[in-house]
């Protein structure tokens, strides 16, 4: 069998930045505009907590690149149950999340078809691009990272358009006015804010999960992370200032398409047409590559016997087919229950808000993981250094957690306690397939028999 074709550092740091932006930001606004301009003071926070993440899975990726990203290194350093446990929480973040990615493509391409704006046509729009990049997942991970190589490039165009030439239609006026409409203390504000935008460097181990599927991992996943970091950070911060003193923040907070209205009200109708155009290619693109991730992620973990091992079967392009197709099923069902928001930011608010959460746990286990590594392989100076910065990024996570809606986080917690019940299933399956059932175990199983 022929070794299927895999992704360059180029490649692998579009894929680390269009998991980002190609969804992020596109929607943000709106759901920021909620909050006012103190907003921004999220974006540096939160900006500040990506980069710190960035360095702890580029360090992951050169020192211990494994393919599955945060499950692996749990599975590694806390033992199969932590594995298992980061697994499905960090996959059911994952396809969760998915479902806004289409949600933000559709909600700009109804600039052009106003109907897409109705709870039924957007359902039917958003099931559409689903199953399409679905279906463009199994064609294989070359593919993808081509095509998101592609539609980031759209993607830049509306966020980096408005990042440079905004400032030109920029009212101080405007962005003064909406310091903070949320009706919280300004600390309460910026905590919201940092968990909002937090969505927008969701991706960030984006590498580091596809590892088994980028040349030369051990150098390339920690540069394509930090590269991508970096690449989006800038744009978020400067798009996200400029277009909140070009519109009016009542009008923001109701808009489907923040940065095509911000371009139509600077330009006229051309400007809108063109940034949605971009915005939907580039949304759209962007899902792809985190389908992809999901796939990877489970696949990964079925391999050691953690998960359904229905995940593991791939084809001839080592894609996991049946995976990518169940995480659709699921994607639909998502959309399905959630398809009842009056505008497609607020259905954007309730995914984004439950998938981050859900993904800061994976994400704290990688941090005190990566000490393990960096101990394992440096001096006591540089690990003292390391535990230190490790301690720092976890604090922020907990932070993130701490801004999120009450009762989203209530939820997550109740479901990463649900899903303990399941493990029995799997550790008995990876213990028989290694030869690994330990003697209390069988002594008791004999007892009972």
């Amino acid at each position: 069998m022929a070794q299927a074709k895999k992704i360059g550092v180029v490649g692998a740091t579009f894929l680390v930045a269009g998991n980002m932006m190609g969804s992020g930001v596109f929607l943000l606004p709106s759901s920021l505009a909620k909050i006012g301009t103190a907003s921004i003071w999220g974006w540096l926070v939160t900006t500040a907590g990506a980069l710190l993440l960035a360095f702890v899975f580029a360090k992951l990726g050169k020192l211990a690149p494994k393919a599955g990203g945060p499950y692996a290194h749990a599975r590694d350093w806390f033992g199969p149950y932590m594995g298992f446990q980061t697994n499905a929480v960090y996959w059911f973040a994952n396809w969760i999340g998915n479902v806004a990615i289409p949600i933000a493509a559709v909600g700009y391409f109804s600039y052009f078809f106003p109907i897409l704006s109705e709870p039924l046509p957007r359902c039917i729009a958003v099931l559409a691009l689903v199953w399409a990049l679905s279906f463009a997942n199994v064609i294989g991970p070359s593919f993808v990272s081509k095509l998101q190589t592609v539609t980031t490039s759209f993607a830049l165009v509306p966020i980096l358009g408005i990042a440079i030439f905004g400032w030109f239609f920029f009212d101080p006026t405007i962005f003064k006015g909406a310091y903070n409409v949320s009706g919280e203390s300004n600390f309460g504000a910026i905590s919201s804010a940092a968990a909002l935008t937090l969505w927008a460097f969701i991706g960030v181990e984006s590498a580091s999960v596809t590892a088994g599927v980028v040349e030369n991992p051990e150098k390339n996943v920690a540069r394509a992370t930090l590269a991508g970091v970096f690449l989006a950070a800038i744009a978020y911060i400067a798009s996200s200032s400029v277009i909140m003193g070009m519109v009016p923040n009542g009008d923001l907070q109701v808009s489907d398409a923040p940065f095509a209205l911000a371009a139509a009200n600077a330009v006229g109708g051309w400007g809108g047409a063109l940034v949605s155009l971009c915005a939907f290619v580039g949304a759209a693109g962007s899902l792809g590559g985190w389908i992809l991730l999901t796939a990877q992620s489970a696949k990964a973990a079925s391999d050691d016997g953690l998960f359904p091992s229905i995940f593991s079967k791939t084809n001839k392009n080592d894609v996991p087919v049946k995976g990518v197709l169940i995480v659709a099923v699921l994607m639909t069902l998502a959309v399905l229950v959630t398809s009842t928001s009056k505008t497609a930011s607020a259905q954007f608010d309730v995914i984004t808000s439950a998938a981050v959460v859900l993904t800061l746990l994976p994400y704290i286990y990688s941090c005190v993981a990566c000490y393990f590594v960096v101990e394992r392989s440096h001096t006591l100076v540089h690990t003292g250094a390391f535990w230190l910065l490790t301690s720092v990024t976890v604090v922020y996570c907990l932070w993130a957690i701490f801004g999120s809606a009450g009762n989203i986080v209530q939820y997550a917690f109740l479901f990463v306690l649900f899903i303990t019940v399941f493990y029995p299933f799997f550790s008995e399956e990876r213990r028989r397939q290694r030869g690994q059932l330990p003697a209390l175990d069988a002594a008791v199983r004999t007892t009972l028999s």
